[in-house]
């Protein structure tokens, strides 16, 4: 044993006089500390709260029949149970227990307009943990996740897998995407209709659909994400910042689209353009509920400065609360 203990010496005197490493520059250290970070400081503190040992935060289509209700405005007219319908005069629709093994697809909008954040965190930052998160809540329970990321740049497909390497995997190519769409040269409109169109090509069986986005877009999404729901459960993540919804008082300030590349100074000292500023984004509040309910998908809007841990809890009562029809959080 010899030559292994002098193997052992030669390695420990190489690292004592290796150069020390920055976590900055391995993506795979810097996705393994934040989803350390992330099961200490939410999943752990949220455990019992969400989920049981075996159910899970989506509907499942289990074969153990658990309950009726009557029927419901989005429900799946294949659950009608017609016997009960012709007694009881009303329509009823089964209920069955979750499946325990469930496939879930990340839909991620990795487009430059999620840069943007006006505190200590991006969209951008949010949207990572937020996936993070929900992955590995999803895969401590033998669940499968994929992800389709879209951005100015190709899209980024991540096949479904279990287990928290995948959980990893999926964190790494989001970064990657991320970096690579804050490039100057990566610029362009959000094509949001066509990413739905493609993620409905791409997940053909019936799965769990997670669109996460600020919704930022060129119009006529709300159809093709309308057919995407009637064939998988579909959740829609909405990311925001205050800041996008209220200006405050801050003198002259310079504006930037980093989705065109064009600068704008603006005096948000002046009251009436802060009116019309507000005024503008309420009608644009408006029309993106409108549209999500036009969906038919379950929504839940997560800003900057929100917690994680509430968000999911907000999750959790969401779909508690799906057979009531649409619902936002």
């Amino acid at each position: 044993m010899w030559w292994w203990k002098r193997r052992q010496a030669a390695n420990e005197t190489a690292a004592a006089h290796a150069p020390p490493e920055t976590a900055t520059h391995d993506p795979p250290r810097e996705a393994e500390a934040l989803l350390h970070r992330l099961e200490w400081t939410v999943l752990r503190r949220l455990d019992g709260q969400v989920q049981g040992e075996h159910r899970t935060l989506m509907r499942g289509g289990g074969l153990d029949l658990a309950d009726l209700r009557e029927y419901q405005p989005h429900d799946d007219v294949r659950r009608i149970d017609w016997n009960v319908t012709a007694r009881l005069q009303s329509p009823h629709v089964r209920q069955f227990l979750e499946d325990r093994d469930l496939t879930a697809w990340f839909v991620i909008d990795a487009s430059p307009s999620l840069h943007f954040g006006s505190g200590q965190r991006s969209k951008q930052q949010v949207q990572l943990e937020w996936v993070a998160v929900l992955a590995r809540l999803l895969t401590r329970h033998g669940n499968r996740v994929g992800a389709l990321i879209y951005g100015a740049g190709p899209a980024r497909m991540l096949p479904t897998r279990g287990g928290r390497e995948q959980v990893l995997r999926l964190m790494q190519a989001l970064v990657a995407a991320q970096r690579a769409h804050a490039q100057p040269d990566a610029r362009g409109d959000t094509r949001l209709a066509e990413w739905l169109h493609a993620a409905g090509q791409f997940a053909r069986r019936r799965s769990a659909v997670f669109v996460v986005s600020d919704f930022l877009s060129a119009p006529g999404w709300e159809q093709p994400l309308g057919r995407l729901a009637m064939r998988h459960d579909v959740l829609a993540v909405r990311l925001f910042d205050p800041l996008e919804l209220q200006l405050p008082d801050l003198g002259l300030l310079p504006l930037y689209d980093a989705e065109t590349g064009e600068r704008l100074w603006v005096d948000t000292h002046d009251r009436g353009f802060r009116e019309r500023f507000q005024r503008l984004a309420s009608e644009r509040e408006t029309r993106l509920r409108e549209a999500l309910v036009r969906a038919g998908v379950d929504t839940l809007e997560l800003s900057t400065d929100d917690d994680l841990g509430t968000a999911l809890l907000r999750l959790s009562a969401l779909r508690k609360r799906r057979p009531c029809g649409v619902r936002t959080a």
